[in-house]
């Protein structure tokens, strides 16, 4: 019998998603906020998503053997719930709280997973609920994903899970080996993520904007040292500023920050509005380049040795999208590869702790090589969604897509891009995109303005041939994923000035043909009609909203913004007076 195993994750906080592997294949994964079309799905079951999995597995809840969920109780003899405990001794309910009933939060998870999986049809004496530590399950995602073979070092930085905010350890023969952990408030993701409140922008969903917004600023204009420090093998954060709670929140119009009053006397008022203005953009370099400063002093500390033996490191957790550090990382010289698992935040968590179950009980999981694991629509379905839609789309069933979506690019001409199976995680990669032509002047603002609906300041990104990737990055490092940034050789930089951000750096997907063919010939055509094989590629969605799903989605997100083209499979609907 196949060893079937659905990991469930966000029970209790944010991006639910689910992850079904059958027999060691990730056979589906989606993010609960697609269906249901709330960004980040706060507070919300997987329910949907799981429904999904099991459907396109033609599944019934019987056939599930293991349901995995990233979190875990924690014992009172571990260091986590003393280390929480002493560290928030200004707010001593929950100090008391950590000592005396440091598992709540986990019962409630394996209540509500329990409810939902009624929900969906489980026969709860029937099935077995397997908790896997949560920094564990995202060093899964990232080690057991990666393909690597030989000794690959780990690291995990995120906000935080049970108590544990960073993970750093080894992989060796499938087994994942913890060498250290730091815990609650001593959180470099939950600094960055108080600093991006700070700057104005929502923590979880903004952080990317600080990573964007940094380039434009000098990260030595204000010394952020005192907000932490790595010393003797230790991360300290200095709670007087940030990654604080109960009373010693900055709080206005009766919500409360994750940070305090201090920081604003010594900074000045919040950020607000959507300019990237001074001093915020100061702000976002220095909290940036203490990030990357940081982090790769404890990858250093704790890993040194065996990217030195190997060169190989796995690496997740929130912290792991931002692709800035990324780039410093692949530029050490003892680091040969680096693997981020693309969805690194907690929607990845599902697959974290399916993996981890299914290598525990002796079936291996095979290397991710792609993110296309959620629904996909037929020409008929997208017929249908558009005989539904009350604004009566004009559409027309066309032969030789590529070729013909090409040519209206070239033109100058944004096109809404919706193929195949939708991407997970939070990268859109030619499942659910917007496209541009990247050397056609004024298209990536357009897109901000008319289209997306977001700062100005935005950049996008590129996805381009992998015979094109080696020269516009001078490098052949894998990035099949948009996890990291790389130097954009200088002749490349006007051919494709549009994806070029602010620094010289793009954000890049290099694609295989074998994953995603529809796609790389439509690049291939481009490349005919411009001398480039690039496209300027962004999500599928308006400022605020999570990434289209259904045809349905696409056709109200498209009579919603100024987009003129939209191409769902071989249907292509164009605005009336194009």
């Amino acid at each position: 019998m196949a060893l079937t195993i659905l990991g469930l994750s966000g029970a209790l906080t944010h991006d639910p998603s689910a992850a079904l592997y059958v027999d060691g294949t990730l056979v589906a994964a989606a993010e609960e906020e697609r269906f249901v079309r709330d960004k980040h799905a706060k507070n919300r079951m997987p329910y949907e998503a799981a429904k999904f999995c099991l459907e396109f597995a033609g599944l019934k809840p019987s056939d599930v053997q293991v349901v995995a969920i990233p979190f875990a109780p924690i014992s009172l003899f571990e260091k986590a719930r003393w280390q929480y405990a002493k560290r928030y001794l200004y707010a001593p309910d929950r100090a008391l709280d950590a000592i005396l009933m440091g598992n709540r939060r986990y019962y409630r998870y394996k209540r509500r997973i329990e409810w939902c999986l009624v929900q969906l049809g489980f026969d709860l004496k029937k099935v077995e609920i397997v908790p896997v530590e949560h920094h564990l399950t995202h060093a899964s995602s990232a080690y057991h994903l990666s393909g690597f073979k030989e000794k690959t070092a780990i690291m995990g930085i995120d906000g935080k899970g049970e108590y544990a905010t960073t993970f750093f350890g080894y992989g060796e023969h499938g087994k994942i080996h913890k060498i250290k952990e730091f815990y609650d408030p001593d959180s470099l993701g939950g600094l960055y993520g108080a600093i991006t409140e700070y700057l104005g922008f929502e923590m979880l969903d903004g952080e990317y904007k600080v990573m964007g917004m940094a380039p434009y600023g000098d990260p030595d204009k204000y010394d952020f040292s005192r907000l932490a420090k790595f010393e003797n093998g230790e991360l300290v954060i200095n709670t007087e500023y940030a990654n604080v709670i109960g009373f010693r929140r900055y709080k206005d119009k009766g919500k409360g920050y994750y940070f305090t009053p201090k920081l604003i006397d010594w900074l000045g008022p919040m950020r607000h509005g959507d300019v990237a203005d001074e001093p915020y953009i100061h702000y976002a370099a220095s909290m940036q380049k203490l990030f990357e400063d940081l982090a790769l002093q404890m990858m250093d500390y704790y890993l040194g040795d065996i990217l030195r033996e190997t060169g190989r490191l796995a690496f997740a957790g929130g912290g792991a999208l931002n692709v800035k550090l990324n780039q410093k990382i692949i530029a050490r010289p003892e680091v040969k590869e680096l693997f981020v698992q693309p969805a690194s935040g907690d929607s990845g968590t599902a697959v974290g702790a399916a993996s981890y179950v299914s290598m525990q009980r002796g079936v291996q999981v095979d290397k991710m090589e792609h993110v296309y694991l959620g629904p996909c629509y037929s020409n008929e379905d997208v017929i249908a969604a558009c005989a539904r839609h009350p604004a009566k789309p004009a559409w027309q069933q066309i032969d030789d897509v590529p070729a013909r979506i090409a040519k209206i690019l070239a033109d100058g001409n944004p096109v809404a891009w919706f193929q195949g199976r939708m991407e997970f995680g939070p990268r859109a990669l030619g499942g659910r995109s917007i496209l541009g032509c990247p050397s056609a002047p004024g298209v990536a603002d357009r897109i901000n303005e008319q289209i997306k609906f977001r700062e100005r300041w935005r950049p996008f990104c590129p996805s381009m041939l992998d015979t094109v990737g080696p020269q516009m990055l001078q490098t052949d490092h894998p990035s099949p994923f948009m996890t990291f940034t790389f130097e954009v050789a200088e002749a490349w930089k006007t051919r494709v000035s549009e994806v070029v951000h602010e620094d010289g750096t793009a954000r890049a997907q290099v694609l295989r043909r074998e994953f995603n063919p529809r796609y790389y010939d439509l690049m291939l055509e481009l490349e005919k009609l411009t001398g480039n094989g690039v496209v300027l590629n962004t999500s599928l969605n308006r400022r605020g909203e999570p990434m289209i799903c259904s045809p349905t989605d696409a056709l109200n997100m498209f009579f919603g913004s100024d987009l003129q083209y939209l191409i769902m499979e071989d249907i292509l609907v164009v605005k009336p007076g194009v």
